[in-house]
Formats: C-alpha cells, structure tokens, sequence
C-alpha cells in the first residue's frame, strides 16, 4: 500500500542523492545482467553528478518520488518530437520494490504528459529483462521494436504506451 508519498521536482542540491538512487536500484539489474562500465557505460547503475546535470541543461524534468520526507524513488521525462515523451530511469530503490510505489510514479508520468499536451510515452529496456518486460506490458505499454546498438551489449526493446 502507497502512503504518505509526494513526487516533486528534484533541485539541483538533490543531485548526489539521485547518484546514490539510481546506482543502488540499477545495480540490481547491472549484476543479473553482468553490466559494466566498459560495455554498458549508459547504464544508470553507472551514472555520474555530472550526467545529471547535462540533464538538467536539457531540460529533461527529474522527479523524486518521497516516502514520509525520504527519496525512495526516481523519474526523468523528456520531451521529444511529435508529443512523444521520454520515460526513463525509473527506479525504486530495491527495498522498496513491489509495493506500488514505480507504479504511482509511472501514473504520475502519464498525468503529467497529458498535461503538457503530450500524446504518448516511450521507454526503452533490456530486452531479456522478461520480468520488467511484462510489467510494463501490464501497464498497457506495447512492444514497438527491438534494437542492437553498438555500445551496449544487449538488445534494447523500444514500448510505448499513448496517454
């Protein structure tokens, strides 16, 4: 059950928190998956301060989700063209997972999408993480394509789910 949650906009002073976040709750993923820096340097597991703030330069909005004042969870969205947007790096730290919590940041995103005039969300993942695959498909995301990109090694399956 979800209580005393807020998701708010992240300041600039919350940045090395996002670090810790997004490090902890993709490195759960980077060891199922044996990723590294070497051949997944994109990885949020990997993620430096100063990738955040290249995102926050391109205006890509970073939100926290809090429980009773503490972070346990991360979104950024960002806008493309066509009034697609962009989900990525959703993240619930580990402990707090399968409790309904990416599922209010993943409803607060599509709100917030639709308020912004958007059309549709597009996400990107793993595409032999079946169980994150199905969680999504759950949401009502359907599979576009899969993808092989150079500098990761594994393929990428591209969903995307209209507001």
């Amino acid at each position: 059950m979800v209580v005393d949650t807020e998701i708010r906009k992240i300041g600039e002073q919350e940045l090395s928190n996002v670090v810790n976040i997004l490090r902890v709750s993709f490195n759960t993923v980077a060891a199922e998956f044996n990723l590294t820096k070497e051949n997944a340097a994109t990885n949020a597991a990997f993620i430096e301060i100063h990738d955040l703030l290249e995102m926050k330069k391109k205006d890509i909005d970073m939100l926290g989700l809090y429980l009773c004042e503490t972070q346990i969870g991360f979104v950024a969205v960002e806008e493309t063209k066509q009034k697609t947007y962009y989900m990525e790096k959703l993240s619930i730290l580990p402990k707090y997972r399968h409790k309904g919590y990416g599922k209010k940041l993943m409803d607060y995103v599509f709100k917030y999408v639709k308020r912004m005039g958007g059309e549709k969300v597009s996400i990107g993942i793993i595409n032999q993480n079946y169980i994150l695959k199905n969680w999504y498909l759950e949401y009502g995301f359907i599979e576009k394509t899969i993808k092989k990109y150079p500098h990761l090694c594994f393929e990428v399956c591209l969903m995307e789910k209209k507001v």
